[in-house]
This record gives C-alpha cells, sequence and structure tokens, in this order.
C-alpha cells in the first residue's frame, strides 16, 4: 500500500478574502497534497480573482493548485493542472491545452473503461466516485472501493478517492489503495475549523495505513 494523502477541493461557493484564512490553516494543519478550486456558476474574472487570492497560499506551502473544469483558465492563471468530468472539456483537448507539463485528472466516476480511456488519452491520475453520500454534490452514482483496488494492481496511474469521504469512512478507500482522498465537508465544515479536519483527516489515514 503506498501512502495515501489529501486533496482538499474548495466550496463550489466563497468569497476569496474571507476564504483565505480558512485556506492557510488548513494546509498549515498537516501534509496536503493539492487545492482544486471548484466554483460554480461564476464568471471567468470571478475565478480569476480568486486564483490571484487563494493560489499563492498554496504554493507558499508547496501545495498543487488545480483548476477545476476549466484548463484554457488553468493555463491562464498558471495554475497547476486541471481537473474534468464528463460535462467538460474531453480528455484529449483538455490535455493539448494543458501542454505536457501541467496535471490533468479525469473525473471517472465508477467507470473503468472510462478511466482506462482518460489514462491512454493523457490523464495524470484518475478519480473514482461518489464511494458515500455527499451534500456537497448530489449524485446517484455509487462507486466499489473494489474498484480503487482494481486500479491501484493494475495501472501505475495515480488514483483518486471522492464523495462524502470522513475520517469515519475513509479507512476501507485507504485499505483499498486510494492514493489521494479528496475532500469537501469534512474540512471546511470541521466544527473545530479546517485544521482541525485536515488533523482528523490525516490521523484517520495514518490509523488506516498501519491496521
Amino acid at each position: 500500500m503506498t501512502d495515501c494523502q489529501l486533496y482538499l477541493i474548495t466550496p463550489e461557493s466563497l468569497d476569496p478574502a474571507a476564504f483565505a484564512p480558512r485556506l492557510a490553516e488548513a494546509l498549515d494543519a498537516g501534509p496536503v497534497a493539492a487545492v482544486q478550486l471548484r466554483l460554480k456558476n461564476v464568471d471567468d474574472d470571478t475565478i480569476r480573482r480568486a486564483v490571484e487570492v487563494l493560489q499563492p497560499i498554496a504554493h507558499a506551502r508547496d501545495v498543487a493548485f488545480i483548476m477545476n473544469d476549466r484548463p484554457d483558465l488553468a493555463v491562464a492563471c498558471g495554475c497547476d493542472g486541471a481537473h474534468v468530468g464528463m460535462d467538460d472539456t474531453d480528455v484529449a483537448t483538455a490535455r493539448r491545452i494543458l501542454g505536457d507539463e501541467l496535471q490533468l485528472g479525469v473525473s471517472c466516476y465508477d467507470s473503468r473503461d472510462m478511466a482506462l480511456r482518460a489514462g491512454e488519452a493523457g490523464a495524470d491520475y484518475v478519480a473514482f466516485g461518489a464511494f458515500f453520500p455527499s451534500p456537497s454534490k448530489e449524485t446517484e452514482i455509487r462507486a466499489d472501493p473494489a474498484l480503487l483496488t482494481w486500479w491501484s494492481s493494475m495501472i501505475e496511474l495515480p488514483v483518486v478517492a471522492i464523495g462524502g469521504i470522513t475520517p469515519e469512512n475513509c479507512g476501507t478507500l485507504v485499505r483499498a489503495g486510494a492514493d489521494f482522498l479528496s475532500v469537501i465537508g469534512a474540512v471546511w465544515s470541521h466544527p473545530d475549523g479546517p485544521g482541525a479536519g485536515v488533523r482528523a483527516m490525516n490521523a484517520a489515514i495514518a490509523t488506516a495505513e498501519t491496521a
């Protein structure tokens, strides 16, 4: 089993200035591999302003900053990569826009075929989920943890688990072979703040890895 790491996704609506100290608190609380900016129903200028405020916080802590949906804006804003889903830019086009240097992640839901095709088209990692019900994103898809085991035993590309992941339920996904756990509510909605959320997630990951 490889070491599993946290991959944070921002809330889909935020005020960058107010969110900045919360992001700093989260990243200062323990290891985080990446932050994905996932803003919905906003214009490009709003996204650009959020990147200007939040990306330096991540980069100052050697944390990758990934743009959701928009590889074109990822390049324009100097992000480290982009993450696309079924209804976004297709994988081959996203790879072409990002070039060879920037990271490309692809949501593959519960589909082995989609994940294999994403890898062939140039994805740097694939994401499966949702594994659990999530208040952050409604979906009828329920992925089986066996997907993670199958992928990690067959394919070298890293795999991300997403969807309703908490300290209480993440152990199954860690033991199944997830390289990253992608979380929203477990950190940003933690009653004691995002730093406590990161610490709780990392403690649960460590426990699962040694079980």
